[in-house]
This record gives structure tokens, sequence and C-alpha cells, in this order.
């Protein structure tokens, strides 16, 4: 779980609004000195001689048209002129740092909004609307009207008719072994001649469906770990409905307890590996401190993926959230039931609104061209819902930070202490992830009892997990120490080429056991598979 599960609402950013109205007006020197530099910056932007510059990664402005046409290019320069001095003007209207953080999230979500590549004079709209006889508007205009019926009036990032979940996507061969209300048990068929003893476990976030581990056969972390000899389960969530509304963290524990329970029965063996991903990788530390309550100590080794246990996030968003914002959220979910995945993608989005909004904008309406066929994407738009009493503890969870405080927090009737976990942990975090940012993942790792290997990715938050070698982009951060301060831990740490699965490959390996003959069947006699996989609930 990263930021909390709840919407940015339109009365907090206006509220904001209204703050920054207000010290406008109480501070008018800072804005006529503002005013003064930006008349400054815009002579210069007239005359030619300006330096203002997007930045070298800053796609919206890459059509050329932008430098060579002297009209475009000073029409450019205004704007991040005009963006600078709203900045500067916030950090000399003596804000506290808070309200600082607020105003220049909401001026940079206006700014972003007002984009001149954002409009029709956009050369590249133009360079189209030529080129295809003005069609591209009218397809831009059939894809805007699509959007509002079908989309909530977000621009679409993906052409979903490309993917089939279990014929082009999530295709990895295995059974369905264990089912019950809340889970299906995924068993996957290893690829090697032997495999190691203790199996690894897969707990994906419950606000996703799992197959992101599952994408196509390059991508597929699942497959990568049953060419290194793992024998690979993975649970496959139930999409709730309303008449789910009462299921809640002690359901979701007590149906891996029952999974654990098979793979144990399965695999003959005494512990298991587990690996979480996000708001799994909470669950995973539940699920451990819950066994080890009841002197069940099954876990062997800990994976957290992108996961926070510490809730003190330091992000934009959580800025907005207050105990009204987190009551509120929880009374709209209890009314309806389930927290609807697609407000959980909208609020992710307005949060990178650049990339994940802006740039379907011009794509889809102004270019009038069709969205992506983009696995990932496919993925992230495939949402799930929340049951209500599930958001409600994850509010409490992060309202609380509650396993900050041993015991306070109970699985079934069991205290649940995550420092007394003395399992071995494999902590990855992604160093542009928006979602669990990389320092709050670090500090989460240091309420957990036992040896902590941690690595940063230089990805964002899903590209941080589905990261296969062969990316002569990627790179991770290293560094033994794991000190209490996560940028010291990243000014003492190593970079390393290429992808960090090679590196827990290592890791995971010491810790699965000896080698033994691979099964050449899935499940056994007390647990037959049931479906192929990706089994009945991931179609939900």
């Amino acid at each position: 779980m990263g930021t909390p599960i709840v919407r940015l609402h339109s009365k907090d950013l206006f509220s904001t609004a209204g703050t920054i109205v207000k010290q406008a007006v109480s501070h008018p020197t800072a804005g006529f000195k503002q005013l003064f530099e930006f008349g400054k910056d815009m002579s210069q932007v007239i005359l030619g001689t300006s330096e203002f510059l997007p930045k070298r990664n800053d796609r919206r402005f890459s059509d050329p048209t932008w430098f060579e046409n002297p009209i475009y290019r000073r029409y450019m320069q205004a704007y991040f002129a005009w963006h600078k001095h709203l900045n500067d003007w916030v950090d000399d209207a003596e804000f506290d740092n808070d309200d600082s953080r607020r105003a220049k999230f909401i001026i940079s979500l206006f700014a972003e909004a007002v984009a001149p590549s954002n409009t029709l004079v956009n050369p590249a709209v133009i360079k189209r609307f030529f080129e295809t006889g003005g069609m591209s508007l009218e397809k831009g205009l059939l894809h805007l009207l699509d959007d509002i019926r079908h989309n909530g009036g977000m621009p679409a990032q993906v052409d979903k008719s490309a993917f089939s979940v279990g014929k082009n996507i999530a295709t990895s061969e295995g059974n369905v072994v264990f089912r019950c209300d809340i889970l299906e048990l995924i068993q996957y068929k290893p690829t090697t001649e032997k495999v190691f003893k203790i199996p690894l476990f897969i707990i994906p976030p419950q606000i996703n469906k799992f197959y992101a581990f599952d994408l196509s056969p390059e991508k597929s972390f699942i497959q990568f770990c049953t060419s290194i000899g793992l024998q690979v389960f993975i649970v496959s969530w139930r999409n709730p409905t309303p008449e789910h509304r009462n299921w809640g963290l002690d359901q979701y524990i007590l149906g891996l307890s029952e999974a654990v329970h098979v793979i144990h029965d399965i695999a003959e063996v005494d512990n298991i590996n587990i690996l979480g991903a996000c708001s799994g990788g909470l669950t995973s530390v539940l699920l451990s401190s819950y066994l080890q309550s009841l002197d069940k100590p099954i876990i062997n080794s800990i994976t957290q993926l992108v996961s926070i246990i510490d809730t003190q996030v330091n992000s934009d968003i959580a800025l907005f959230v207050t105990e009204k914002t987190l009551e509120t959220a929880k009374q709209t979910s209890a009314a309806k039931g389930v927290l609807e995945g697609r407000d959980m993608a909208r609020a992710f989005a307005w949060m990178r609104p650049t990339d994940l909004i802006w740039n379907y904008w011009v794509n889809n309406y102004l270019l009038g061209k069709e969205p992506p066929a983009f696995d990932i994407l496919y993925w992230n738009n495939d949402t799930t819902r929340l049951p209500a009493k599930l958001h409600a503890e994850f509010i409490d969870i992060y309202k609380e930070n509650s396993l900050m405080h041993p015991n306070t927090l109970k699985i079934a009737g069991q205290p649940v202490d995550a420092k007394a976990l003395k399992q071995d942990v494999f902590a990855v975090a992604g160093l542009t992830d928006h979602i669990t940012l990389w320092d709050a993942c670090y500090r989460s790792t240091l309420l957990l009892g036992g040896q902590c290997e941690f690595i940063l990715s230089n990805s964002g938050h899903i590209q941080s997990i589905l990261n296969p070698p062969g990316n002569p982009k990627a790179h991770f951060f290293t560094n033994k120490a794991h000190v209490e301060d996560p940028s010291e831990w990243y000014q003492g740490a190593t970079r390393n080429n290429g992808s960090w699965w090679e590196h827990w490959q290592k890791w995971i390996i010491a810790h699965s056991g000896e080698e033994k003959e691979a099964p050449v069947s899935l499940g056994n006699e007390q647990h037959p598979p049931l479906e192929p996989a990706p089994g009945l609930y991931v179609h939900d």
C-alpha cells in the first residue's frame, strides 16, 4: 500500500486554490517581484535571446517546429518562463512547507493542463490534420465521445481489443489447484528437470489482477522463475462485488493461510518463500506475522516489491489527506459496498498527468490516433474493486500506521508484530515510483526484524517489477549497509547495470533449499487440478 486509497476531491483542490489567492492578496510584494522578473524574461523571449528550454526527456515538445520556428519557439519559452515564475512566487510568498507543496502541486496540475502541446496549435496536430484531410479531428471527436460514455471522461490509455487474457497474455502453463470464495491458487508447470525444494508463493496486490507477473513471455516474471528452477504458486484474487462488502483483512489472511497449507501439502515442505507486491507486500507481512503468532513460522524468506508498511508517506497526494477525507472515503465505499478500481486508477493518473492523461489527450483527440496496444497498459486498465471493509481497514492502517505499534493490529484475534519476523528480506523499490515512494519503501524494511537486502531500481512503479534481463537502460542501486536514513543509504549506494531479477536470482536460490526432481504433474490427490491457468477469477 502506498498513498492512501482515497480520491483527490475538488473541494480539497479549491481549498488550496483559495489559500493561494489569500496569500497573493496578503503578500503583494512577492507577486510584483515575480511579475517584474517575468517581464524581464519575456523581453528576452521576444528578442530571441531566452535560454528557456524543455528538459531533454520532455516528449511534449519533440517536434522540431517548436525549436526551428521562431513563433513556436517563443510560445514554448513563454510557457516555461510563466511556469517558473509561478513556482518562484510560491517560494517568495511565505507559505508554510505543506501549503507550499500543495500550492506547487495545484500550479503543476494547471500548468500541465494548459501546456501549448495540449492545444490545436501543436505543430504535430496541424501536420496530422493536413495529412489526413481533416479526418484526424473527426476521429478525435469520436474518441472523445466514446471516452465520455465508456471511460468516465478519461482518455483511453490502451487499445483493449489487442489483448485477451489466457490467449496472448497470462499464457504460462499451470493449473488452479485450490479455490475458495476469496482466491484461486495457481501452480505453474516446472520448465526445468530439477527444481528447488522450497517453493515460491506470490501474493499480488488486491487492487490489481495477478497477471502483471505473467504478461508476454519476455516480460513474464513467472516464466523467469520457472526457468531458474523455482516451484511457483500465485494467488488470483476474486474481483469482489457489493455482496462481498464485509470481506476484510481477516478473510483475506485466512484465505491465504489455507493456500499456504495447500502449497505445503503439494510441495511436501515445511516452509515456503513468499513474495508480495504493493498492497500484497503489506498482506504478506500480515500473513507471516499471523502464522508466527500461531507458532507456525512457516515463511522461510520474504521478498517485498514496491511495498510500504510504514505508512508515513511524504507524497503530493498525501498532502491533501485529512481525517475528513479518510472518513469520507470510507463512507463512500461503505455506501457502494466496494471501492471501484477505476476511481483508484484515476487518482493515480492525476499524480502524473502529463504522462498518464495529457499524453493520451493529444494522441487520441488532437491527433485522432488509436491508443497504443501495450500489454502493461492493458493490465493497468483491467481494474478490480476492493470490498468496503478491506478498504476501510487499509485506511485505518494508513491513518494509525498500525505496524509501527507491535501487537495493536489483530488478524482473526491474533496480534501481529512485524518486528518479530526474523526471516531474511529482499526489498525492491523504484527510483521514479510515484505511488509507493522509494524512501517510504526503504523505511518500511526497517520495521522487519530479519536481515534485509534493499534494491533501488531506476524505474517507476510497475516497471520496477517488470524488469527482465536484456534492457540496456536498466540499472539498480545496492548498498550492504542498512542504515536508518534512506538518503544516507542512497549516497553510499553502488550503481549496477542490468536487471535486479538476476541479482534476486542468486538470493532466492540461496533461500530455496536443495534441488530435487521436478514433479511430473501439478497438484496432488487431495488438491487435483481444477482449471487451467489463468483460472476463472481473473475473468470476473
